[in-house]
């Protein structure tokens, strides 16, 4: 990397590979248009593509003009780095997470995890409360299945202290 050219950071609005795959296809078709056009008749007019919110945060956040060539290579290449190299956590919960708590979340783990960590939100209805976190060696089970499985003995007593 050139020592004038700044890191790119995602912005918290970009949670999983899933939203890198937008994105990369959205920026691809950018430059696709950027391409066409330039090729085109001068004065014949037409309207670029419309852009995505999350496009627009990362634009935003990175300080990039998307009329320049090169700005768009940097946006496409750094897209492909993290959509290939992006370290990737799975998280399930018992129920959908609100888009505030995946925001919070999400600025926990860039902060303390790593910068570019994406997050694979799934469901499991069975663990009551908490979440299950796996990542490509490793498993943690914080719910409160797991918990009460763990303290089935001391529950146990409990229940038949107050039925005597």
């Amino acid at each position: 990397m050139e020592p004038n050219q700044q890191i790119m950071v995602l912005p918290l609005g970009v949670v999983g590979k899933i939203d890198v795959g937008r994105l990369l296809r959205e920026v691809e078709g950018l430059e696709n248009f950027m391409r066409q056009s330039a090729i085109r008749q001068p004065g014949a007019s037409q309207k670029p593509p419309r852009t995505s919110r999350m496009l627009d945060e990362i634009i935003q956040t990175n300080k990039l003009n998307v009329l320049i060539e090169a700005d768009r290579a940097r946006l496409l290449s750094f897209l492909v780095q993290v959509k290939a190299k992006a370290p990737v956590l799975h998280m399930s919960f018992s129920a959908d997470p609100s888009p505030l708590f995946l925001q919070r979340l999400m600025t926990w783990l860039r902060q303390e995890i790593h910068p570019l960590v994406l997050l694979q939100v799934g469901l499991q209805p069975n663990i009551g409360a908490g979440c299950v976190l796996r990542t490509t060696n490793m498993y943690f089970d914080f719910s409160l299945k797991q918990r009460f499985s763990q303290k089935r003995d001391v529950l146990a007593d409990k229940i038949r202290g107050l039925s005597t």
